[in-house]
């Protein structure tokens, strides 16, 4: 029995593998299941318009449409990821507007929903892929057995028009959808600091003044009672009462200023942050260059920004100079707090940065930190700039109902 030759190592053949790459067939499987997919949002699409405006003149009607549409939201949903894991374009996820509205009542999430254009793009989405998946469907499976030479480029061509239907039809409203979900962040933080602050006005009313009134008018209450008894008693309590409402108004003109300081309201932000800085534990420059004033809510937030900011400078950063620089940059009002410490400030740090920058934010404001470890230690923080004539009859209310407030006080 005669054996062949062994053959050499370089006349070995190749090993087999497919001629085409991973990526060719992820996009020959998506051309292929375009058929059962279009097939079936074809069917639940136009089961989904007979049925809903074939009853509209019902009371089922529309609510029909409004939950078919919400199922079109749930087809987008499935070609959306079907797109990312075969196609490998990432779609946003758009933002569920009316069913966050769901909570209000059953008639703003039927006109919500009614008027949902993701759901209608849905339902246009799936309405005209029954042709294009019978097509690409089609066009697939003949050159896999036929063309597959040109398979490659002829897969690559039908794959880029289903990434442009589905960039068109499947994406958020771009900039709106993005809007409305930071909207809806922003007013979950916007009322969360609205009862935190009310919060600590009714704690320092309780604990403060209130406590103090109270045992002003025990005092006053024993006075009266010692009055023909014990006169020069009684004249003591007196003085002993005065200087406990002295210290009451003190206490109710600090509360206030921690609401809207005074100085704020009647000189603006240059006055106000030249008061901040003579209260810190270092020196302090401060440099405002504004045309004029801004909307009182963004010069409040502007000032309290500051005052916090000035506080960490006081108590962490070990600091010998520190610097604020206010000014106006078009349509936004930037503020700068330098100070030279020892920097390793965080937003997570447990200093109120990251409560500062959730505030800013709510009012489509910026925040940016850097604190190197060593220092020196830079916060900017940005706010729309509003002006302040748009808010002037409440301003000139409170003004005046401050400056009687004033006048009886002096009486």
């Amino acid at each position: 029995m005669t054996m062949s030759p062994p053959v050499p190592d370089g006349d070995r053949l190749p090993p087999a593998r497919f001629a085409l790459d991973p990526w060719t067939w992820k996009e020959i499987s998506y051309l292929l299941s375009n058929l059962p997919m279009a097939l079936a949002g074809f069917v639940y699409t136009v089961f989904m318009i007979g049925v809903g405006v074939g009853l509209s003149v019902t009371v089922i009607g529309l609510p029909l449409l409004a939950a078919g549409l919400q199922g079109a939201r749930l087809l987008g949903r499935a070609e959306r990821a079907r797109a990312r894991g075969l196609l490998g374009i990432r779609i946003d996820e758009p933002s569920s507007v009316a069913m966050a509205r769901h909570d209000q009542g059953f008639f703003p999430w039927l006109w919500s929903s009614l008027k949902d254009p993701v759901g209608w793009r849905a339902v246009l989405y799936s309405f005209i892929r029954l042709p294009w998946g019978v097509l690409t469907f089609t066009v697939t499976f003949v050159s896999l057995f036929v063309l597959w030479p040109v398979l490659p480029f002829t897969a690559r061509l039908l794959t880029d028009a289903d990434r442009a239907m589905a960039r068109g039809l499947l994406s958020p409203s771009d900039e709106l959808e993005r809007r409305i979900a930071e909207l809806e962040s922003d007013r979950g933080v916007v009322v969360d600091t609205a009862a935190a602050d009310l919060r600590r006005i009714e704690r320092d009313l309780h604990d403060g003044a209130q406590a103090r009134l109270v045992a002003l008018a025990m005092g006053l209450g024993l006075a009266k009672e010692k009055l023909t008894e014990d006169p020069e008693a009684a004249a003591r309590m007196v003085d002993e009462a005065h200087g406990e409402v002295k210290v009451a108004l003190q206490e109710l003109r600090d509360l206030a200023r921690g609401i809207h300081p005074a100085v704020l309201t009647d000189r603006g932000l240059d006055a106000a942050l030249s008061a901040i800085a003579s209260r810190c534990t270092v020196p302090v420059r401060v440099g405002v260059d504004l045309p004029g004033r801004p909307a009182e809510a963004i010069e409040g937030i502007a000032y309290f920004t500051v005052s916090e900011l000035l506080q960490n400078v006081s108590k962490h950063s070990g600091a010998r100079s520190a610097s604020v620089e206010v000014w106006r940059s078009a349509e936004r009002l930037l503020i700068r707090v330098s100070d030279d410490g020892r920097g390793g400030a965080r937003m997570d740090g447990g200093t109120g940065m990251s409560g500062l920058a959730e505030r800013l934010g709510a009012v489509d404001g910026l925040f940016v930190l850097d604190s190197p470890v060593g220092g020196p230690t830079t916060v900017t923080a940005e706010l729309p700039w509003r002006d302040r004539d748009q808010g002037r009859g409440p301003d000139r209310d409170r003004d005046r109902d401050r400056d009687g407030a004033g006048a009886a006080e002096r009486h």
